[in-house]
């Protein structure tokens, strides 16, 4: 009798499957550390979690080949795993998402009965602001922008905003960013400045005409589809502009909410905040504090939420299909107003160890949620760290603490 009940938890354990892909040269692509990460964080809420690859994730039978994690000897283990109940689609590159293997196991994933699959594709850029253009509630949110299709669009759009971004509509992590601005040279006569992000500074032209302007612009682009964005003038810190990162996941409940909000400080030589390009990790507190002070800074932050969470809406509600998380870039304005940039369908690593710790638990907590397991089992270490919480929070801090909470409190 004890066994079969024992058989019978083990059947409804939910298992997780991180999907990624398997390009020959390693063992699987991603970012290991992370997948490491996301299967202790499952054990300790009674999660089976495990890596495939979409070569091996087949569906005909009640097993697949999955990878897991040994502790003990640091190393990835192959063998047969349950079939998931949740597949986590991290598929780290667009060009292997497209593939036409590759999209028919996410078609089959999305058609299996029994099958949660969340995240299925990469976001393009021009797609997004076309989703939020849609809905009076997130439109106001977006800036200008349009597609880059030739020199007159170009030439139209600068009349109507002195400053430009041009980002390529597949583009990552900061890659391929321009910007362009009309300014006033000498004699009164005008000039276009182009600034090319290059690693971690940036390279400036310019030009006197808007045919010469155009053509660098096509020679750096190599072809590939860009937008043009109206250029915000963000917030600074230091003579440096800054920008926000939000990241937004399902919980327990499958509602959006926000794991956390970091900051990104532009490189001194650099166009963008992205840390590839030059920018730095930062605290939001700090660098909004210095142009609107300790209260309007926190007002931005938690409006920055609101803002995120009517964004994150308005695209899953767009797209229609199934996500679970995104991270956004967000602006804040001279004025305090809040902008949206871009939005990522697979989010990099969070460094900051709040946001970083939330995110891993809100990743497991919705798989539990899809699978129809609502209640998380906590480890013997999470829950005695849970009581040694409360039993913190039942004391009463002294007025230093009281206001180191205040000042950290985002």
């Amino acid at each position: 009798m004890d066994a079969s009940l024992h058989e019978k938890e083990k059947k409804q354990k939910t298992t997780l499957a991180i999907l990624t892909y398997d390009d020959g040269k390693r063992i699987f692509r991603g970012n290991r550390k992370n997948f490491v990460d996301l299967i202790k964080t499952g054990e300790d809420h009674g999660v089976d979690v495990y890596v495939t690859t979409t070569d091996e994730l087949k569906l005909s039978g009640s097993q697949i080949v999955g990878y897991t994690y040994d502790e003990v000897h640091k190393k990835w283990k192959k063998g047969l795993v349950p079939l998931p109940n949740v597949v986590y689609n991290r598929i780290p590159f667009r060009k292997f998402e497209l593939l036409p293997e590759v999209q028919q196991t996410i078609q089959s994933c999305l058609k299996h009965g029994k099958i949660h699959f969340f995240n299925p594709a990469f976001y393009n850029k021009w797609t997004l602001f076309e989703w939020l253009s849609k809905s009076k509630d997130t439109k106001a949110i977006v800036p200008v922008t349009q597609k880059l299709t030739n020199s007159d669009e170009l030439e139209k759009m600068l009349q109507k905003h002195k400053s430009l971004y041009l980002k390529p509509v597949r583009g990552k992590a900061g890659k391929g960013i321009m910007k362009v601005s009309y300014r006033n040279g000498k004699n009164q006569t005008g000039e276009y400045q182009l600034s090319i992000q290059e690693k971690t500074r940036s390279h400036i032209s310019r030009h006197s005409s808007v045919q010469q302007l155009w053509s660098q612009i096509r020679e750096m682009s190599s072809g590939k589809d860009y937008i043009m964005q109206q250029a915000i003038q963000l917030a600074h810190y230091k003579q440096r502009p800054f920008d926000l990162r939000a990241l937004i996941q399902k919980n327990a409940k499958g509602e959006w909410s926000v794991a956390g909000v970091g900051a990104r400080l532009a490189g001194k030589r650099s166009i963008t905040t992205h840390v590839p390009r030059g920018g730095s990790i930062d605290n939001p507190l700090k660098l909004l504090s210095a142009t609107f002070g300790l209260g309007g800074s926190r007002k931005i932050i938690k409006q920055t939420k609101q803002t995120a969470i009517i964004l994150a809406k308005q695209i899953e509600k767009a797209s229609g299909q199934t996500i679970g998380e995104m991270s956004m870039d967000l602006g804040v304005d001279t004025s305090g107003n809040i902008w949206f940039f871009e939005a990522n369908a697979k989010p990099m690593k969070f460094d900051e160890p709040h946001i970083r710790k939330r995110s891993l638990q809100n990743l497991i907590r919705y798989s539990l949620f899809l699978s129809g397991n609502k209640k998380a089992k906590r480890s013997p270490e999470t829950a005695a760290a849970r009581k040694k919480t409360v039993n913190l929070r039942s004391r009463k801090p002294n007025a230093l603490t009281q206001k180191i909470l205040a000042a950290i409190k985002i």
